[in-house]
């Protein structure tokens, strides 16, 4: 399934279909002698929820939260599973709900926390000015005047490694206002690299860029693989709730995968 380009091997393991979820994203995440995606999402049994969501980068490393891999899960469960068009699924960020419509999926997301201002870094010896955000994972985000300017797997590796973040790391977002309540969002995600998509990327670029009193919400974000996301939340001085991430969510394919 894909949201945003953002694209991932959904699999329903609630029998247990996947016993080694690292050593399976590992392999068929691979594009050229897997599957290809940029993550695996597994359906597991819950007992707080509708089910559990699991997180597998392609590196084997398991996420949080993802924006546009919730999207796909919820349209998911309720074309596949035939849940209804609106239910909750238990993450490690905590419950979420969805509301499916058509290909259409809007998420509530756990609230944001630990949000920093204005801090700086220094990258091979130049400081560049972050803030940092938690929309479900952990979130540096830097403003830039020209997004297309931006070395991204340069600049993205280094702070998503650097002492700062130690020892979980960070996602990088790179924004560039582009108006009074839309902007444009480059990201690199830890245990993929820079991806079309983020949608928890998405997510804290518009709630930072809300806080520090650039846009205005809700906010349209343009994703580097092209689609625009909404981001809908409210404010309350320093800190922002009811956070909601809209967007499109569809199926590419189906199939069988040998071990």
């Amino acid at each position: 399934m894909e949201a945003s380009a953002n694209d991932f091997i959904v699999v329903d393991n609630r029998k247990k279909a996947v016993r080694d979820p690292r050593k399976f994203a590992v392999r068929f995440c691979e594009r050229h002698i897997g599957v290809g995606g940029d993550g695996v999402l597994l359906v597991e049994p819950s007992r707080r929820a509708r089910f559990k969501m699991r997180i597998l980068n392609a590196d084997g490393s398991e996420a949080e939260m993802c924006g546009n891999g919730s999207r796909c899960v919820a349209l998911f469960a309720h074309k596949v599973l035939r849940l209804p068009a609106k239910f909750e699924m238990e993450t490690l960020a905590g419950i979420i709900g969805a509301e499916v419509r058509g290909e259409t999926v809007k998420v509530r997301l756990s609230d944001p926390k630990d949000y920093r201002e204005s801090f700086f870094l220094d990258v091979s010896g130049k400081p560049y000015p972050f803030n940092f955000i938690n929309t479900g994972v952990p979130h540096a985000v830097h403003f830039v005047p020209q997004l297309a300017s931006v070395d991204v797997d340069r600049l993205g590796a280094a702070v998503r490694h650097h002492a700062h973040f130690k020892p979980a790391g960070t996602n990088v977002n790179f924004v560039e206002v582009t108006g009074g309540d839309s902007i444009s969002v480059r990201t690199y995600e830890r245990g993929v690299g820079e991806t079309q998509a983020c949608g928890t990327g998405v997510t804290a670029s518009a709630l930072v860029s809300a806080l520090t009193g650039r846009v205005k919400p809700p906010v349209k974000v343009r994703t580097f693989g092209g689609e625009i996301l909404t981001v809908y939340f409210l404010l309350n001085g320093r800190s922002a709730g009811e956070v909601h991430l809209e967007g499109r969510a569809r199926f590419v394919f189906k199939g069988e995968v040998t071990r």
